[in-house]
């Protein structure tokens, strides 16, 4: 997991901790049972404030997308995984929809960009 802090970004730092680790559950790069950086570990990598990293685990905890455990640390969660799901398929329709727009301005019908879909999704499951 890859963690860029943006100085230029006007989300605070918090935030920007936050959508990059729930980005990263949500995408599947972090699984149900992954450890996470320490507070203080995290904190230290990004040079920030130990506040500012838990204030991000504690908005993802809220979320709960990361468990506490206490003198263990902090893991994804897996007791959210319908959430997890519906998240994953909210990105997944927003990818379809640009695919859509691009594929009007083609000039594409429907029923190409399905002829299309559809051959491209059958390469994909011999390989």
């Amino acid at each position: 997991m890859k963690i860029t802090i943006s100085n230029a970004s006007s989300d605070p730092i918090y935030i920007q901790i936050t959508n990059q680790i729930r980005q990263s559950i949500l995408s599947g790069e972090l699984h149900a049972g992954d450890s996470l950086p320490s507070i203080r570990q995290l904190a230290k990598l990004l040079q920030v404030s130990v506040i500012t990293t838990k204030r991000a685990y504690e908005e993802l905890e809220n979320e709960k997308l990361i468990d506490s455990v206490l003198g263990k640390g902090c893991f994804v969660s897996g007791a959210n995984k319908d959430f997890i799901r519906e998240q994953r398929m909210k990105l997944l329709e927003e990818k379809m929809v640009e695919i859509i727009r691009e594929s009007r301005e083609l000039n594409m019908s429907q029923k190409e960009l399905i002829g299309h879909l559809s051959l491209l999704f059958e390469g994909e499951e011999t390989e």
